[in-house]
């Protein structure tokens, strides 16, 4: 097949919100004589999955080098085309076309270079929507020098001259207009072509905004565009604009609605601009690069002390080797972040454990992001993660016995942050995938059932010399539950015992009792409520050769004769926790448990006091926050695609 004769060049970071929108754009065109190629600096969400499924090239940079002007030569090295179209990501050309009318100046061989019209959209500050206007009119324009401008947002280049001057890689910004001052101070001309049109969504936060007009401020000069003689002109010239915008506000009859956003907006553009112009470094630290590049917060609840919770940003750091980044999908609310919340949880008295922490360890998610060293993940690959993560080497973790490292961590519990974000980052090996099919409502039980089916596996012997044994699981909530219908799988005779009817009202295929009158009638008993009072009971009152398993926590502080246990020939296991085993297990079975009544009750990230509250009234089975709730699908590569590395 003939080369093409335009290469689109799009650049990426997490664009899976308009990444589609440009691509059903880009296939609506008339000239269809292209091809497109993404240049990808890491993306976390679903961009890589879009851009293997419907680009023609995908080019990975690593981040910690990105700029724009290496990301575009990244991509223009492999591009086949004599034209170079650039788009950014989060636009959407207008009309079908956008691409010819953007070509169409660089067939007259004195221009170098041509821009076409940007429009803001529904998601842009009011402030910059008027920008695009002020900037970007419905004239034709023919720039000479020393008339310096250009947008690679939206522009077009011949490939010939860009092999003669590539983009600047050290610059922050503005690369764009470097190239085109380069090419007019050799006479030739760039082209603006307001028929060649699209719509620019930008959907910064405020320090975004910031951030993006220092970069710029800093490249105009370094490139001689602006000296620090010119803030004062700076300033002046967005104080006419918030003048403008105001009354444009008031013309539209949106000036209350607008008015803070409109101020801010001027403010972060005047002070980004200033700091900019005035820094006249760039500075060599990857870290502060990257903050200037990438937006990489998230969400998380982070409780900094006893009843001292709140929602905050973070920022992402750069994975390590070995490491997973995991997008949450659902959090289950256990009385373990509570006890966290309320400063009662043991490991905090004892010092293992210290705030400020994100709480959270039965999880659900999908690989977002993989670390160098880990290659038998992708992304999209639905996963569960241990929560107790031992260091591996120790005579306990060889064991798969990780509750026994004295150098263990345990997610959202100590050491290591949880699920109560949108993000979290864990070792490989702490990390399960999952059948690609598998609700990630259910798939977040999978902590919980791993708890139980260590219990029982600790416990085996005892059901080993009962093959007819009478089954009694104290406590409906959600290891009781779990518990029940995991022996009921094994045609194990059950009863399972609650103060709570509406609790059992949530097993009705079981026999259930409301009072422990009767536990004396069982030879298995599986506590699970962790209540002082209920377990003084089951420990006296539990029938001659009775076997307990110990699931429950925390237990208080009893007097206690062992006489009974002894005289009587019981067995007492207690169980905590879980291994790398038991959740390899728990997987297997999950799917074949009714686990419906312990996914109703689902709140999302914002409202996790409400799940705290509704978990502590007793009120819901079990509570589950909805954190990102329906990841998209993973499509289907196409093999003719090509992924280079860089």
């Amino acid at each position: 097949m003939s080369a093409p004769e335009i290469s689109i060049i799009i650049r990426t970071f997490n664009e899976s919100k308009f990444l589609p929108g440009l691509f059903d754009a880009l296939d609506r065109q008339t000239n269809t004589n292209f091809e497109t190629i993404v240049v990808d600096s890491g993306s976390f969400d679903a961009t890589l999955r879009i851009a293997e499924a419907r680009a023609s090239k995908v080019v990975k940079i690593v981040q910690n080098d990105f700029t724009f002007g290496y990301s575009l030569n990244a991509g223009i090295e492999v591009a086949q085309g004599k034209y170079i179209a650039i788009v950014s990501a989060h636009t959407e050309p207008t009309d079908p076309s956008w691409l010819e009318n953007l070509i169409a100046p660089l067939r007259n061989s004195k221009n170098a270079m041509c821009y076409g019209k940007q429009i803001g959209g529904e998601s842009s500050k009011f402030g910059e929507f008027l920008d695009f206007g002020r900037i970007f009119g419905d004239v034709p324009l023919e720039l000479k020098a020393p008339n310096f401008f250009a947008n690679n947002a939206n522009s077009a280049v011949r490939k010939d001259l860009w092999e003669k001057h590539r983009f600047d890689e050290t610059l922050p910004g503005l690369e764009d207009i470097e190239w085109a001052k380069y090419f007019m101070q050799q006479g030739m001309h760039v082209i603006y072509e307001p028929t060649a049109c699209l719509h620019h969504y930008h959907n910064e936060t405020w320090p975004q905004v910031r951030r993006r007009y220092y970069r710029e401020a800093q490249a105009a000069f370094w490139i001689m565009l602006v000296s620090r003689r010119d803030c004062p002109g700076e300033i002046l010239r967005e104080i006419k604009s918030l003048a403008g915008d105001l009354a444009s506000a008031f013309n539209r009859s949106c000036l209350l609605a607008k008015a803070g956003e409109i101020f801010r907006f001027r403010y972060e553009k005047t002070i980004g601009t200033l700091i900019g112009i005035w820094a006249g470094k760039y500075s060599p630290n990857p870290m502060e690069r990257r903050q200037l590049y990438f937006d990489t917060s998230y969400r998380a609840v982070v409780i900094d002390g006893p009843s001292d919770a709140s929602l905050k940003h973070r920022s992402l750091p750069p994975l390590t080797p070995g490491q997973v980044l995991i997008k949450v999908s659902y959090q289950g609310v256990c009385a373990t972040d509570i006890e966290i919340l309320e400063g009662t949880l043991g490991y905090f008295a004892s010092g293992e454990s210290s705030y400020p922490i994100v709480p959270g360890h039965e999880l659900s998610g999908t690989v977002a992001d993989i670390g160098l060293k880990v290659d038998d993940l992708e992304e999209g690959t639905p996963v569960v993660v241990e929560c107790i993560q031992g260091c591996g080497h120790c005579d306990a973790c060889r064991r798969d016995n990780p509750i026994g490292c004295d150098t263990r961590k345990e997610l959202g519990v100590m050491k290591i942050d949880g699920g109560y974000a949108d993000y979290v980052i864990v070792p490989r090996k702490f990390v399960h995938a999952l059948p690609r099919d598998i609700d990630l409502k259910k798939a977040a039980l999978c902590e919980p059932l791993a708890v139980v089916l260590k219990g029982l596996r600790r416990f085996g012997s005892a059901f080993a010399t009962r093959p007819k044994a009478r089954y009694a699981i104290i406590g409906a909530g959600t290891i009781g539950h779990l518990t029940a219908k995991t022996l009921s799988l094994k045609g194990n005779d059950v009863t399972v015992f609650d103060h709570n009817a509406d609790r059992l009202a949530s097993l009705p295929q079981y026999k259930t009792e409301t009072t422990l009158e009767k536990i004396d009638n069982f030879d298995v008993i599986v506590e699970a409520t962790g209540n002082p009072d209920v377990l003084e009971a089951v420990l006296h009152d539990s029938g001659a050769g009775a076997a307990i398993l110990l699931l429950g926590l925390p237990y208080d502080k009893r007097e206690f004769s062992f006489e009974s246990i002894v005289a009587y020939d019981k067995t007492i296991v207690g169980s905590v926790g879980s291994s790398s085993l038991d959740f390899k297990d728990a997987i297997q079975i999950i799917s074949d448990i009714d686990t419906t009544p312990l996914t109703q009750s689902l709140f999302p990230l914002e409202n996790y006091e409400a799940a705290w509250g509704s978990s502590r009234s007793g009120k819901a089975l079990k509570c589950m926050l909805e954190v990102n709730p329906t990841p998209p699908k993973k499509a289907p590569l196409q093999a003719e695609k090509e992924t280079q590395r860089i």
